[in-house]
């Protein structure tokens, strides 16, 4: 998802409802962030919707839009994604680049990432392996 998508999505999530002039002025709100204008990001709102990203309604002239899926849930579908990506790329070496970087987390961290993939491992209804 390109940086102002990433950008917008999360106002939208924050506000819960959002208008394209909410989040506008909610970008322009960050000195560290460039001015955007209404209509950049109307035309933002206009690729999630295509994407299905978000729901517009209308309310008199203005639209609302609303994430189409919890923050969460996306972000685990597009992480799922990314490492399916990866893996079909690189095969063995992603697998190599992971298992690397889970060895140098900390233990504790490490012991997390497990009871949590252990939760609901691949192929399953939810049941420990």
């Amino acid at each position: 998802m390109p940086e102002l998508e990433r950008l917008v999505m999360e106002e939208i999530w924050a506000q819960g409802e959002a208008t394209v002039r909410s989040v506008r002025d909610a970008l322009n709100a960050h000195d560290d962030q460039p001015a955007r204008a209404y209509t950049t990001v109307l035309t933002i709102f206009q690729r999630l919707d295509a994407k299905g990203l978000v729901q517009r309604s209308r309310n008199g002239r203005t639209d609302i839009y609303r994430a189409a899926l919890p923050r969460e849930e996306y972000l685990g579908a597009r992480a799922e994604a990314e490492v399916s990506e990866l893996l079909e790329q690189y095969g063995e070496l992603a697998l190599v680049q992971f298992a690397r970087r889970m060895a140098a987390l900390d233990p504790e961290r490490r012991a997390a990432l497990r009871r949590i993939a252990g939760e609901h491992p691949p192929g399953s209804a939810g049941g420990h392996t």
